[in-house]
């Protein structure tokens, strides 16, 4: 799946990954490949995905104040208010 991740400033990520958990307002929850469309808010608390690059995996964590995340046919676009990496 492809993730997006901006915030007013600047795209903090975008590429390739096989699965990420959000920090949901009502809990964290986790997206995988062919997930169903979803559209949430996000509380304070980490983003933790794992991305791709040449046969790579790599586990990625960013600090977010809140936002939200949409989920449409394998692609994953975050706003988020504020990203500490």
């Amino acid at each position: 799946m492809f993730i997006e991740i901006v915030t007013p400033d600047k795209k903090v990520f975008e590429g390739e990954a096989t699965s990420a958990i959000f920090p949901g307002s009502d809990g964290s929850f986790q997206i995988l490949n062919n997930h169903a469309a979803l559209v949430s808010t996000l509380g304070k608390g980490n983003i933790i995905f794992v991305k791709t690059l040449n046969n790579k995996s790599e586990e990625v964590q960013m600090e977010v104040d809140g936002g939200v995340v949409e989920v449409l046919n394998n692609k994953v676009t975050v706003l988020a208010e504020k990203i500490t990496e």
